[in-house]
């Protein structure tokens, strides 16, 4: 049942990913095209029933304008349909930065199309999701892989070593441990520069959330190592002469696959809300450039947290993400359980 059910996970998690990574091709707009015309305006619903009762077989949306001497209410135009065209050219964009396209999922042609609305500049929300999520998950996932680099050099060190090794860094370890992580996120932050390039910024991000979340990777890679060196088939090449390195990169690491990956799994959304909280407090990736972080941050204002319901959605769409990662971590977990289960039933 569970290896039936991780293949689906891998898969749903994918999918997800890849609909983020092409999101020039299913966003219709730049994340960072205003329009002013349009600010806070809300999400336009799809119709195929007309006000006339008649139905149609593409989908449309209604025009909306703003109310005479009103800055925030709209009112639709249920006399001009405007028809969503599938698979039309639009603005320019790059392919996972590579490739250029100007190749859309769908548009209006030059009619505006807000299906998530608009925020104060009138920027589509939608697009700036699908961007966004590009800069949130891109800083999970390269904090999530040199946090586990660094955590697994530093257990597999401490527990092959041992001695004053290992306590010098499993103190440390402890240490690390024993702090609030999203504290010791802001204290690491603060010593850095605020104002700098997105780029810049984006790196920095990616280099705090790493730092912190070494120590726990760390001591369970520690573990196992101390146990797997203790083996008899670690012992029996290490008597045929093998060298320290061969042992670890043939027989000892090896047996850390499967803590590894499930700290993977963990790490990630974990480090994406990390990323999310130094943004939405300003210290992340700063505007225009969309994370899911700096696009929250506008419900730091009274009138936007009661007025605008749609200014919150960013922070719905990181949820399948979390439980595609947080489930496929517990199949991970349970997977290699069972592994081991079998391995010494196998044994006796």
């Amino acid at each position: 049942m569970i290896r039936s059910r991780l293949p689906l996970c891998i898969a749903f998690l994918g999918t997800l990913h890849a609909v983020v990574a092409c999101a020039g091709f299913f966003a219709p707009y730049d994340p960072v095209a205003q329009d002013r015309e349009h600010p806070y305006a809300p999400p336009m619903r799809p119709h195929f029933v007309d006000a006339q009762g008649a139905w149609h077989l593409r989908p449309f949306v209604y025009p909306q304008a703003l109310r005479t001497a009103s800055f925030d209410q709209y009112q639709l135009d249920t006399t001009t349909p405007i028809p969503i065209r599938f698979f039309v050219r639009g603005v320019p964009y790059r392919v996972l930065g590579l490739l250029s396209s100007r190749a859309h999922l769908f548009g209006a042609g030059g009619s505006p199309l807000y299906l998530l609305g608009t925020d104060a500049y009138g920027r589509d929300i939608f697009s700036r999701i699908l961007f966004g999520g590009q800069v949130s998950l891109l800083a999970g996932l390269l904090g999530a892989a040199l946090t586990l680099s660094l955590g697994l050099s530093i257990g597999a060190l401490a527990g092959f070593t041992g001695g004053w090794k290992d306590e010098v860094l499993m103190r440390a370890a402890e240490l690390y441990l024993a702090l609030p992580w999203i504290y010791l996120l802001f204290a690491m932050r603060a010593f850095l520069p605020l104002s700098v390039p997105p780029l810049k910024a984006f790196l920095l991000v990616v280099l705090v959330i790493a730092a912190v979340g070494w120590a726990r990777p760390a001591r369970l890679v520690r573990g196992i190592v101390l146990s797997v060196k203790e083996r008899d088939f670690v012992r029996a090449a290490r008597g045929f002469g093998a060298s320290g390195p061969y042992l670890l990169r043939r027989h000892i690491l090896p047996e850390t696959s499967g803590v590894v990956l499930t700290q993977a799994a963990i790490l990630v959304p974990q480090f994406v809300l990390a990323e999310m909280t130094l943004s939405f407090l300003g210290l992340g990736v700063p505007e225009p450039l969309p994370s899911w972080g700096n696009m929250l941050s506008c419900l730091q204002h009274y009138n936007v947290l009661v007025s605008y319901w749609w200014m919150y959605l960013p922070a719905v769409a990181m949820i399948p993400f979390f439980l595609g990662y947080l489930t496929l971590a517990n199949l991970l977990q349970r997977s290699t359980g069972t592994a081991k289960i079998e391995e010494a039933c196998g044994g006796v």
